[in-house]
This record gives structure tokens, sequence and C-alpha cells, in this order.
């Protein structure tokens, strides 16, 4: 049996018993697992197999902007927070130095599908950067006839006239942070954003053509009550966003300096943030949105929907997407994927810079994916993606006999089949609506890396 996107069961007392601390699978093998064994030469050399057998996979780019007018407390990201808008004029000719140096590494197509601008806050850039940026990106690559530019907008910081000129450089989709809108809260949080600044930046998105507005919000910050959280998102389904991204605040204050300016005594109890969760999800489910996974929701008629459907969602370092290739990343601590190997760049500007001015790709670590890491992906994507597995279509990609290859782990699904999270059929096995918003508990039967160490501590919880 397979069942509709629209079926969610939320079950406390599930919840409670699997709520632990686990990966969020944009990767597999996770960030986490990347070795400093991996560095230039490895990315030079996957670069250089991307036509291997004279089939390259799509392409698609992700650009770091790290820079922050202001610190977020909440905020897990890796960011520079400054005033100085100077700095932003080097980091852009870096930038378009490692541009220089991946361009012709590039083995086969070099269409640009998708480019993607994350921080940091993008909007911290001058327009003339933004300008500079685009044109060295084009460059480099070559640009499909239709082509998906994305870009992360912290209003506060989006001036009148920014989406119009972001429309301009091509951009066609944002997401914008809106987190909560309660007053209070954004104190809390150190992130004072109107409502009205927001519904302009939204506005202003559509009457530029943006095929595609997503809104972050995020449940278990301070002071954050049900009422509170309600007008939120009363004010959040006014804007009538096509996908909302409905986070769980993770507070690690031992691992991100900022979140050590959060009052604990402030955050909601568990009882509590589960009760906004709950809350958050039976408002949205009502008012049309389909729950695609992991804290990802969007309307019927938006592409992820619509690839969740044909059985086509794919998942990334940049959450859920439409289209599955290779990802080359730029800038500090950017992360990107090549073949079967992922990468990441240094964490901090100087050795970024240090990097680059002796004509080294800035690689800090990564992996090369073994053939069982590559059956593993495979199950966890389509567990995250489709909320099913087809023990067939798996046995034919990856030439395995799935009940033995993975005869201890289906020991411990049994386990989870018999709590409902899952069923077990003869060919299939099936996240069931109770199962689905702990999907990332299934996952994690299949990850032998942390079957083999057990290791949590250092991972958000999974509610």
């Amino acid at each position: 049996m397979h069942y509709p996107a629209s079926e969610l069961v939320i079950d406390p007392v599930l919840i409670r018993k699997y709520d632990a601390s686990g990966p969020r699978y944009t990767s597999y093998p996770t960030a986490d697992r990347f070795v400093e064994a991996f560095g230039e030469t490895q990315l030079r050399q996957w670069l250089a197999k991307r036509n291997i057998g004279c089939i390259s996979q799509p392409l698609s780019l992700y650009v770091h902007l790290p820079f922050c007018d202001t610190v977020c407390y909440y905020c897990a990201c890796n960011k520079v927070v400054t005033r100085d808008h100077s700095r932003s004029a080097k980091y852009i000719k870096y930038l378009q130095r490692e541009l220089a140096l991946v361009g012709p590494l590039l083995e086969g197509d070099r269409a640009l599908g998708r480019m993607h601008w994350g921080g940091g806050t993008p909007t911290f850039l001058a327009r003339e950067e933004m300008s500079a940026l685009v044109s060295a990106v084009e460059h480099a690559f070559e640009r499909e006839r239709e082509v998906e530019y994305s870009v992360e907008i912290d209003p506060r910081t989006a001036e009148p006239g920014r989406m119009a000129f972001l429309a301009s450089l091509g951009f066609n989709r944002v997401s914008i942070g809106v987190q909560d809108f309660d007053p209070a809260v954004q104190k809390a949080v150190h992130r004072v954003q109107s409502e009205e600044t927001t519904r302009r930046v939204v506005d202003e998105a559509r009457a530029n053509a943006f095929r595609s507005v997503n809104l972050d919000l995020i449940y278990g910050l301070p002071r954050q009550t049900l009422d509170s959280f309600s007008r939120t998102l009363d004010k959040v389904l006014a804007l009538d966003p096509d996908r909302i991204a409905l986070y769980s605040y993770a507070h690690l204050p031992k691992a991100f300096n900022p979140q050590r300016r959060i009052v604990e005594a402030e955050l909601p109890s568990p009882e509590l943030k589960l009760e906004l969760m709950t809350l958050a999800i039976g408002r949205l489910t009502r008012a049309g949105y389909l729950y695609i996974g992991l804290d990802h929701f969007a309307r019927p008629h938006d592409e992820l929907a619509v690839a969740q459907k044909l059985g086509q969602l794919q998942r990334s370092f940049q959450g859920y997407s439409t289209q599955y290739g290779d990802l080359v990343a730029i800038g500090v601590s950017a992360i990107g994927q090549v073949g079967p190997s992922y990468y990441q760049n240094l964490k901090t500007l100087d050795d970024y810079y240090a990097a680059l001015d002796t004509g080294r790709l800035p690689v800090a670590r990564g992996i090369e994916l073994t053939p069982d890491d590559l059956v593993r992906r495979a199950v966890i994507q389509a567990l995250t993606c489709n909320f099913r597995v087809s023990l067939e279509s798996i046995e034919l990609a990856c030439l395995v006999d799935f009940a033995k290859y993975f005869s201890e782990e289906m020991k411990d699904l049994r386990r989870l089949a018999d709590d409902g999270l899952v069923e077990l059929q003869p060919d299939w096995i099936v996240v069931t609506p109770k199962g689905r918003l702990l999907v990332r508990a299934i996952c994690m039967v299949f990850d032998r890396y942390l079957r083999a160490t057990r290791e949590r501590a250092n991972y958000s919880r999974v509610i």
C-alpha cells in the first residue's frame, strides 16, 4: 500500500519514544564522516571524470555568502557578522578566483541548470557585487535555457527594488527567513522583523515573476506560546507562500556560540514544543499544504509536490530538489557533490583566501563513497523523498540481495513495524502516516556509521 502525501498522523507517544538525536540526511554519508584525506587532488580527479561513459550528470552550483549585519541567536550557520561591507568586495574577488579554477576542470557538459545563494545573508552584498558574481558564474559555466536561480533573503536587508534587481540577474526562486512574527520572540532571538517588511519583499518577488516563494519558520524558540505561534501562522498563511519550511530549533550552545545568548529558561518545554509542532502541522495541512517530508510543506501545484507524486523527488545539501546530479559548491565552508564523492571547503576566511592565493582549490575534506555507501544512500534517499523503498529497484540498481544485505537492519525494522512506523511488504518498505514525522529515525536504521558507533550526541533531535 502507498499512502497519499496528504496523510500524516501525529502520535505523541511514538514521537516521545523515537525522538533521539540523529542526522538530517541531506547527504549519506553525513558531513561529519568527511575525512581530510580527501582534498584538492581527489576533487580534481572527480571533476575530470564527470562524463564517464560520455554521460554527464545535470549540473548545479551552490554559492556560500557568509556575511551578516547582525547575529540571530538561534543561528547554526557558518557566518561572519560584520558591519564592514567592504569585506564582501574582497570575498567576491576570491569567489571569482575559485570559479576560474573550477571551470576549466569540469569535464563534459558545463550547462548550469540550477544555482543557489545561501549564507549568511546574500543580500548583504551590494548590487554591483551581485552583478559581478553572476557574470563570473556565467563565464565559468554555460547557462541552460530553462535555469533555476534561487536566493535566501533576509527582508531586513532587501531594500525596495532589490527583488526587481535580482530578477534582472535571472533569479526566479526565493527563500525568505521569517522564523516568528511575535515581537517578544523576535527580541529574545535578536531578529526584529516586521510583518510589513516581509510582506513587501513577498509582494515584490511576485510582481517580478519569481515563480516560487518559500518562508522559513522555527518552532521551539524562546518565549513561544501556542497563542503567539498561532498568530504567526495566521500571518504566514495570509502571505500564501508556495512552500514553507518548518524547522525545529536545536539548542546546542556548546557547538554554536550565538546560542549561548538565548535564555534557556525561556525555551518551551518538550511538551510545549511538541504542541507547537502539532499546531503548525495541523494549520498548514488544513490550509492545503502537503507534507513533503523533513520539515517541508508545499502547495499541491508546487514542483516539489509534483516530483514527489511522480517518484522523482531528490534530496541534497540544499534540502529537497527536483533535480539530481553534480553540485559544485564555492565559497568558505561550502559543501558539494561530484560523482560518488562529497567535499567541503575550508571553514575560515583566512584559510580560504590563503589556499586561493597559492592557486589551490580550497578543499578541506571530503569522502569517496564506497559501494556500501551507495547502496545505503539509495535506500535513505527513497525513504526521505518518497516514504517508501522498492526492494527490487535497489537490487537491480546496486546488484545486491536486499534481504541478505540488510539482514540485521531488517530485524530493527521489524521492531519499528511493530510500533506502526513502517509496513514491511514482500517487495516494499513503506513508511506509514504515523512514521512520516519520524522518517529520520527510520533512516538511521540503515546508517552503517551510526550502527558502528552509536554516537549521536552532536546531532539535533528528530523532533
